[in-house]
């Protein structure tokens, strides 16, 4: 089992980036199917300088998002001004609402890449088949 759990991650790690993000972009036959359970929110600046004093009403707003249960989990980013949120929704768009409503998604000073998440399909194939229902 251990061998074939490694096998498959390590399989997966060495296929050019633009392959893996196709395939798992599209839903293949084999692999179950699974919910979205998150979005990983990735946000960088943008050209458009923040109005003064936006800064006092973003860090409330997102806290009161992180207090509702919406933000799970907040960085900063190492790579450049940004944050990465990890958000407790289903939907990209409901993601893209909540942020476009913050201090700074409204000023356009801030914009973010949505990724949605779910579990690790490929573990599916690691179960035994269901039994037949009676």
């Amino acid at each position: 089992m251990r061998f074939a759990l490694a096998l498959l991650a390590g399989s997966f790690l060495f296929v050019e980036p633009s392959i893996r993000a196709q395939a798992a972009a599209s839903s293949l036959p084999q692999m179950p199917s699974v919910p979205t359970t998150k979005v990983l929110a990735i946000g960088s600046l943008t050209d458009v300088p923040p109005p003064a004093g936006v800064m006092q009403h973003e860090v409330p707003d997102t806290v009161r998002l992180f207090l509702a249960g919406k933000i799970d989990q907040w960085y900063s980013r190492k790579d450049k001004r940004g944050v990465v949120f990890v958000m407790n929704v289903t939907t990209v768009e409901e993601a893209h609402t909540l942020l476009e409503k913050l201090p700074l998604g409204i000023a356009g000073s801030m914009k973010f890449d949505l990724i949605p998440l779910g579990p690790l399909s490929p573990l599916g194939l690691l179960l035994p088949p269901a039994a037949p229902a009676k």
